[in-house]
């Protein structure tokens, strides 16, 4: 039937390396504009699949002799064959020939034979003239040679720009990709008959379906296929040759052309016009194994190359490319994180499966290399712009000021630890993903915090906007080390708290604007109350735990409150069973307090316990022993049974300094002051419990009413033996609890 349609495997089509990928489009795009107009093509199993007219017999006898080269020429640059020095047996060749199938080579050949004699250029152009050059040869090229101008360089108001993707304007280095692309084809058609030279169809076979043959020269082929292009290590010896498929040069270009870039002006942009180059972004050093920061520097830019499953035609393709479109938060994506982003918040919605990124990138003294450097799976992943994209305009801001040349080294580190965690983020979702985030975020802000250049309130950076509570949704991994930072982060994070929210012990945030959803740094940063450094989690949690109640007191003392109560109430409660768990070490302090450094920054006030954390014990939680629950009951944010346990500084004095015993008894005195009888009067232990047990105290747990069968009533069952035989009787307490709470 002459319109039965065949499907065709293109084994030698694969997305990696770029030559192979190009390859394929440029057999899409040949096929329909020469032979049949309704061929699709499509991806699968890494290899690029044809539905068109032609049989494999068929497109193999289309390309040997049917097949109408594009005429590819570039007479602005040296070496294209136009000019004395260069070579031109090409270009003379298919200037001279007879054939119908190189007509339109030698028609535009003549022209810029004319154009160039009209200018009286006898050697390549240079600044000026070559601008001149490229702009007349944009306004007087006949149509259908402009998909190659559009491809190669664009024409904006202040100079030429030249997309990555052909070098400078079909140009890298020593190599001229025009005046190769005559060459190669010349050895694969003869430019007197136009017939396929002897051989040809072997190589065809090789380069359409990987059909193994011997039929690769030693021509170069750029950075297109840095496994092909020689140099050292690149054989059995010392160095080794450039080897390549003549076909898959040829086709490689044709494919290019389906890029074209554009000159845009949007509202985001200062610039009077900014390169728009399909799936194009400036590159970041970040998401694949090899990746470094100087990788950004030595960088052209990258580009991430769609791969689609869906049968798609050439016009469909073209009009994918042409838009280019990747959106972040209202504007286009600038570099690989805001690609990734894009992609994570279906920025690209076009039916595309994955992406195939690659750098541009010096890897051969000054040559660029099409770097492959990782494939990248569209999925849907909604909660990633759902919690970045309101802390969007802050990611700007640091990522500009940590790249600046006198931001400190601090920062580049910080910026490229919290872009690492976001490109993960992006790719994967996961609860850990989200908690990396966090981490980053807080060692960011640290960064910023610590360094008086960077809070300036002129150039400076302001404090991270406080994050929406949906973080603590998508960051909850189950683990204890979670629940634990979020209890602590939460603390201090209510209307009337005295002392104010955990973060200001970290960082000089102005007490004005410590509820506010923008926070602003106060203008002095020796504020005593920031206690936090190095030493680690536990001398961290003890300098804070001894500094609130430093505070409470104070301005006890300013408003006449002698039964001042314990500053700990929090908006998340710990369990017990994960106190216990954090009193005997069987915790990561490590990643606990990388995790509070994060989750201090989210808006508490926001937090619905029930929606946003599951932070309630169990009836089975392990409980901790009785000298926490002697002290803890001590240092509580409300009354007990309506009944004022005062603060008692002492206790936390002992406590810190690491005598259990002198601080239990203590606080088994102010029990008992306070209308409790505690079974037990003492309860001694080594200084590491007793620095744990110290620590341990600033979790807030849950204390309501009836308070027996909260947090609080679990830890009187144990020291007050009136309330524990109460509820005892009532819950079944089992003998192993009697056991705890009686030793």
């Amino acid at each position: 039937m002459e319109n039965e349609q065949h499907i065709i495997e293109l084994a030698g089509c694969a997305p990696i390396p770029l030559a192979h990928y190009l390859k394929a489009l440029g057999i899409l795009r040949l096929v329909s504009e020469q032979v049949d107009s309704e061929a699709k093509g499509w991806w699968k199993n890494d290899a690029f699949w044809l539905r068109s007219t032609l049989d494999r017999k068929g497109l193999i006898e289309f390309f040997l002799n049917q097949y109408q080269p594009t005429p590819i020429v570039a007479p602005w640059n040296g070496g294209s064959g136009f000019y004395a020095n260069d070579s031109q047996e090409a270009l003379k060749d298919i200037s001279a020939s007879t054939s119908k199938r190189l007509k339109p080579y030698r028609e535009i050949i003549d022209y810029c034979s004319r154009l160039l004699k009209s200018m009286v250029l006898a050697q390549k152009p240079e600044s000026e003239k070559k601008a001149e050059l490229l702009l007349r040869c944009r306004n007087e090229f006949p149509d259908e040679s402009l998909p190659w101008l559009d491809a190669a360089f664009v024409i904006t108001q202040q100079s030429i720009k030249y997309p990555p993707l052909l070098g400078t304007g079909g140009n890298d280095g020593r190599l001229e990709f025009t005046n190769n692309y005559m060459q190669r084809l010349c050895e694969l058609i003869s430019p007197v008959s136009g017939e396929a030279l002897p051989g040809t169809d072997k190589s065809l076979r090789e380069s359409l379906f990987m059909t193994l043959c011997q039929a690769r020269n030693k021509s170069p082929i750029g950075q297109f296929d840095p496994g092909s292009a020689g140099g050292a290590n690149a054989a059995s010896g010392f160095d080794g040759a450039s080897s390549i498929n003549n076909w898959d040069y040829l086709l490689m270009l044709e494919g290019s052309l389906v890029f074209a870039a554009a000159t845009v002006k949007r509202l985001e942009e200062t610039e009077p016009g900014v390169l728009a180059y399909p799936f194009c972004v400036q590159p970041s050093g970040v998401g694949y194994g090899s990746a470094d920061g100087s990788d950004e520097s030595s960088s052209r830019s990258e580009m991430w190359f769609p791969l689609w499953d869906n049968q798609v035609s050439s016009d469909e393709l073209m009009v994918l490319l042409a838009e280019g479109r990747v959106v972040v938060h209202n504007r286009r994506a600038r570099d690989g994180v805001d690609f990734a982003r894009a992609i994570a918040s279906l920025g690209i919605d076009r039916g595309i499966t994955s992406f195939c990124r690659y750098g541009f990138q010096q890897r051969n003294g000054l040559a660029y290399f099409a770097v492959p450097l990782e494939r990248f799976h569209v999925r849907e992943n909604k909660c990633v712009e759902e919690i970045l994209a309101p802390i969007s305009s802050w990611l700007d801001r640091f990522r500009r000021t940590a790249t600046s040349n006198n931001a400190p080294a601090r920062a580049g580190r910080a910026l490229r630890r919290l872009e690492v965690a976001i490109f993960e983020l992006c790719r994967w979702g996961q609860p850990i993903h989200v908690q990396n985030t966090l981490v980053a975020l807080g060692e960011a802000e640290a960064t910023v915090a610590i360094s008086s250049k960077l809070r300036d309130p002129k150039t400076g950076i302001s404090p991270l906007p406080l994050l929406s509570a949906q973080w603590l949704i998508n960051a909850n991994d189950h683990s204890i080390e979670y629940r634990l930072a979020a209890a602590l982060s939460s603390v201090g994070n209510w209307q009337g708290d005295p002392v104010g929210p955990l973060r200001r012990h970290l960082e000089p945030i102005d007490s004005k604007s410590w509820n506010s959803r923008w926070p602003k740094w106060a203008a002095l940063a020796d504020d005593p109350n920031i206690v936090w450094g190095g030493g680690g989690l536990i001398r961290n949690l003890l300098a804070i735990l001894r500094r609130r109640i430093i505070e409470a007191i104070r301005q006890g003392k300013q408003t006449g409150d002698n039964t001042l109560l314990f500053p700990g109430r929090g908006c998340c409660n710990a369990s017990l069973g994960d106190i216990a768990d954090f009193i005997k070490g069987r915790v990561d302090d490590n990643r606990i307090e990388a995790l509070l450094q994060g989750l201090m920054l989210v808006n508490w006030r926001d937090v619905n316990p029930g929606k946003h954390l599951i932070n309630f014990p169990g009836p089975h939680d392990p409980i901790p022993d009785a000298a926490y629950a002697m002290i803890k009951l001590c240092h509580l944010p409300n009354m007990l049974d309506d009944k004022i346990i005062p603060l008692t500084p002492s206790i936390i004095h002992r406590a810190t300094s690491g005598n259990l015993a002198e601080a239990t008894r203590l606080a088994s005195r102010r029990l008992k002051g306070s209308g409790f009888s505690p079974l037990a009067k003492v309860v001694s232990g080594d200084k590491q419990r007793a620095l744990r047990t110290a620590a341990a105290i600033l979790f807030p747990i849950w204390q309501s009413r009836p308070v027996k069968k909260t947090s609080v009533g679990r830890l009187m069952e144990i020291v007050l033996p009136s309330k524990y035989f109460d509820i005892a009787e009532e819950d079944n307490v089992t003998t192993e609890q009697i056991s705890i709470a009686t030793n």
